[in-house]
């Protein structure tokens, strides 16, 4: 009986950082015009791409202003290094997708020696004015409602691995939840599982999880059989 192929996808802002950057950074350099667009992004009236492409003019800043105020705010998950250290000694694949922006998961993961972790976001242009513009080169061509399609992530990795695990706590994070095998959920994520019937493990922060893929490794690792998804 062979190894399972596991892939764990993170989510970045909330999750794997404790603060979520993106907001920091709207709160700091676009003013109060951003909190009605995020208004109708969390009432589910826009998507995150059209989000995006509304609040991009509303920037005022350039990369070393942002980039000093993400270090200055940013705080990554205090076991999430410990857990990646654990993927790879048990040969789990871990990648992050987010529907933020590239500069600052990219310079985040370098401060704290993990910049060898691939991750999937949107990418930000910094432009000679302090204007910027935000591209999507994960967005879904039939949907098209989200920056970067996490759900379309989840089925790309699909035929590569036996078994999916999602990490996340927010909205973004709903759609590509519904799809993997096995999810861990808090805030948002979990409140929306819980109404949607979508089996998942509530998380205080990544020490949780470890203990909790400590506790089911043995079946989820050497197990080919589909397994009951545990309850919420």
């Amino acid at each position: 009986m062979g190894v399972e192929k596991i892939l764990i996808l993170c989510d970045f802002d909330g999750t794997a950082s404790t603060v979520d950057v993106g907001n920091e950074l709207l709160d700091r350099f676009t003013g109060d015009g951003w909190k009605d667009i995020d208004r109708d992004y969390c009432d589910g009236k826009i998507g995150s791409r059209i989000a995006y492409t509304r609040i991009a003019p509303l920037f005022r800043g350039n990369r070393a202003q942002m980039l000093a105020y993400v270090f200055e705010k940013s705080t990554l998950d205090p076991f999430f290094a410990d857990f990646y250290t654990y993927c790879r000694r048990m040969g789990m694949d871990l990648k992050i997708i987010s529907d933020g922006l590239d500069f600052y998961i990219e310079a985040i993961l370098k401060k704290n020696g993990l910049s060898e972790i691939e991750f999937f976001s949107n990418y930000i242009i910094f432009q000679d004015n302090e204007r910027l513009s935000i591209e999507f080169p994960q967005a879904s061509p039939d949907c098209g409602k989200c920056g970067n399609c996490k759900s379309r992530i989840v089925e790309q990795y699909r035929p590569l691995y036996d078994r999916i695990i999602y990490i996340g706590d927010s909205y973004s994070d709903v759609c590509p939840s519904k799809n993997a095998d096995l999810v861990f959920a808090k805030k948002i994520l979990y409140e929306k599982c819980s109404d949607n019937g979508t089996p998942c493990i509530y998380y205080n922060n990544f020490y949780d999880i470890q203990q909790c893929l400590e506790d089911q490794i043995a079946k989820i690792r050497f197990i080919h059989a589909v397994l009951p998804k545990p309850v919420c």
